[in-house]
């Protein structure tokens, strides 16, 4: 599988399993009450100990307490704080320092000027992540796991100085496409890969996969 995938917004056994087995590198756990894919410490804890270390875990969390980051960190043992808010590059340089992880912040992307915007945190984070920006007058709105896509172009021929993930969107029909365009060398899947919002398929999480470990 030369293009490495994160599978996120995973509730249940069954779908952290399967994601394991057929190939993920990441998976994530959303710490985000308004999402669909919210799961609490506990559960997470859970999951977290039944994948081990057979693959990279992130916590996906919007604009967190200190307190929120200690418990999930301290419970759950995540790899990677995966910020998807308004956090500014000071709240994650004191993210970084105090809770020793690595960090990943979330891009929204509509236009060129987003992805210029990505500047401001390539130097204080480890990963970046880009996603669609939703539209305005989207009604029940998240920060990411909307199911919509940008256009990959505005990403490709940039040079990071660190690794990055495409999200956005994508599903096993679409992101050998996506991978083409963008040049992207890791994808992350969420709502692409549910029955409905927060439920995740695995015959979609086995067939996304095997379309990355085929081609």
């Amino acid at each position: 599988m030369r293009t490495k995938a994160k599978i996120c917004g995973l509730s249940t056994e069954e779908t952290v399993q399967t994601a394991i087995k057929a190939g993920a590198s990441y998976i994530g756990f959303v710490f985000f009450p308004k999402s669909p894919r919210n799961v609490s410490v506990d559960t997470a804890a859970r999951l977290a100990e039944i994948a081990g270390d057979k693959v990279l875990k992130a916590g996906v969390f919007v604009n967190p307490t200190d307190e929120l980051l200690k418990n999930v960190i301290q419970d759950v043992g995540i790899d990677l704080i995966q910020l998807h808010g308004s956090e500014t590059v000071d709240r994650i340089k004191f993210i970084r320092k105090n809770f020793d992880k690595k960090v990943m912040k979330a891009i929204s992307v509509a236009g060129e000027d987003d992805i210029k915007k990505a500047h401001d945190y390539e130097n204080v984070v480890d990963m970046l992540l880009f996603d669609a920006k939703p539209p305005a007058d989207l009604d029940g709105a998240l920060p990411g796991g909307n199911g919509l896509a940008f256009d990959w172009k505005l990403i490709a021929g940039y040079q990071w100085p660190i690794p990055w993930m495409l999200s956005g969107g994508l599903n096993e029909n679409n992101v050998l496409e996506a991978i083409e365009i963008s040049g992207a060398k890791i994808v992350d899947v969420s709502s692409g890969l549910e029955i409905t919002p927060g439920n995740k398929d695995i015959n979609k999480i086995n067939a996304f996969l095997k379309v990355l470990k085929d081609n």
